[in-house]
């Protein structure tokens, strides 16, 4: 393992920059405002205008809470979600739950090399799979040689591409009185497509990837520095990183909803105005918004896809292969070279290639971008109450187990999951 790093001796009251305050929490919500989040966001927006605007805000303390308990179970225990399950849950849980995640990144993947492709051919013309193609060995390329230490910078760099759907909202017109409405008393719906959408929404922003990536980077952050050890073990440093944690979640996860919340409000106040309602894919969001909101508006709406999507990749394969490897005993850091954890990046390798390799198929790209949303939704509810379980678990978390509040936090959001996926079964 390479250990070069220079140990982190500076602390918040030393003047530490706020960027380096932020790590894995900022990644993982800039990550999850991927391309297929962006097709479900432009569908929800396109077709029912201001009244999903809700669900962004709805979403924000749940995805907090849920989010904040990965980062503790990681940063305290020392080990991936994958980990802990295997010790001390029974095994075909641990299948159960690595099996439904593979499937949902894979398809994930597939859907957003293929839009990456579809983004960049709306700019410049030519062959999408093609593009999709280049987009998808160059991410992997970049997970594979580049070391963590300066893998995680080009990450928190990409973070940067969400700006576009900010500046998007500047260059068209908003009606904010109705905006404010709309979003504090939204006309809700039992219909069917309504409730879908809702749990596509729901399934996108808070993912079964992102619980796994962000435990597995509180982890790959101490192995990168020779100085940290797992808090359970460092009781000192507890009061210090939990603190870290806490701002680095809320400031990750605020991003992400934002940037949701603009790029719902866009598409409802160009598309859905104009009666533009079936959006199903981020490229022909951004094909639409070309006419009624102008060339820069365009331009803005693609670049961010083909950004975003090369942040998501990766997080998606290297969620898949910590998994994997935390199932089965696997050597396991992105700051090891391939040599070094050959079946770890082999993970990356395969997950990353059959994704690319789906999107030559007959498989409908734009449908599984959204379906994607679904599943991921679909498959947290178990997830996330295993995480639960865990941050509760004394041989676990020690004595740090998770307060009452974030206890209170976790169990709501994954109830309201569970909510959310029956009322689509039963709407269906």
């Amino acid at each position: 393992m390479n250990h070069s790093q220079k140990p982190d001796k500076t602390t918040p009251e030393d003047g530490q920059s706020w960027l380096k305050k932020l790590g894995p929490g900022l990644i993982t919500g800039a990550a999850d405002d991927d391309p297929s989040g962006i097709a479900t966001y432009s569908q929800a927006g396109a077709q029912f205008g201001f009244n999903m605007l809700w669900t962004v805000l709805f979403t924000y303390p749940l995805m907090v809470g849920i989010q904040v308990v990965s980062a503790k179970i990681g940063c305290i225990s020392g080990h991936g979600l994958a980990t802990n399950i295997r010790r001390h849950f029974p095994a075909w849980l641990l299948y159960v739950v690595v099996g439904l995640l593979l499937i949902a990144n894979t398809i994930n993947i597939a859907a957003d090399v293929s839009a990456m492709g579809e983004a960049l051919k709306l700019i410049i013309g030519g062959q999408a799979h093609y593009y999709a193609l280049g987009f998808g060995l160059f991410s992997l390329v970049l997970e594979v040689f580049v070391p963590y230490r300066r893998y995680v910078r080009i990450l928190k760099w990409l973070t940067l591409a969400l700006l576009a759907y900010v500046a998007t909202v500047f260059v068209v017109r908003i009606p904010w009185a109705q905006v404010a409405v709309s979003t504090l008393m939204p006309q809700l719906s039992w219909n069917r497509d309504y409730v879908t959408t809702v749990v596509a929404v729901f399934g996108t922003t808070i993912s079964p990837y992102l619980f796994f990536w962000q435990a597995s980077q509180e982890v790959e952050e101490q192995l990168a520095n020779p100085r940290a050890k797992p808090l359970i073990c460092a009781p000192q440093l507890m009061a210090k990183n939990l603190q870290r944690i806490n701002i680095d979640t809320y400031v990750g996860m605020g991003i992400s909803n934002l940037v949701a919340f603009f790029i719902i409000l866009t598409t409802a106040v160009t598309l859905n105005l104009h009666g533009i309602t079936d959006i199903q894919s981020s490229a022909q969001a951004a094909q639409a918004l070309r006419p009624i909101a102008g060339e820069f508006a365009f331009m803005l709406f693609s670049a961010g896809i083909i950004g975003t999507g090369l942040l998501a990749i990766p997080v998606l394969a290297g969620s898949s292969a910590y998994a994997l490897a935390g199932a089965f005993k696997w050597k396991s850091s992105l700051e090891r070279t391939p040599m070094h954890a050959k079946r770890f990046y082999g993970v990356i390798v395969i997950s990353t290639l059959i994704g690319i390799a789906l999107g030559f198929t007959e498989i409908d790209p734009i449908k599984a971008l959204y379906w994607s949303a679904v599943i991921n939704g679909v498959i947290s509810v178990p997830i996330m109450a295993v995480m639960m379980l865990m941050a509760v678990n004394p041989q676990i978390m020690g004595e740090y187990v998770i307060s009452k509040r974030l206890k209170l936090m976790g169990w709501l959001a994954t109830l309201i999951m569970l909510l959310v996926v029956v009322a689509m079964l039963v709407a269906n």
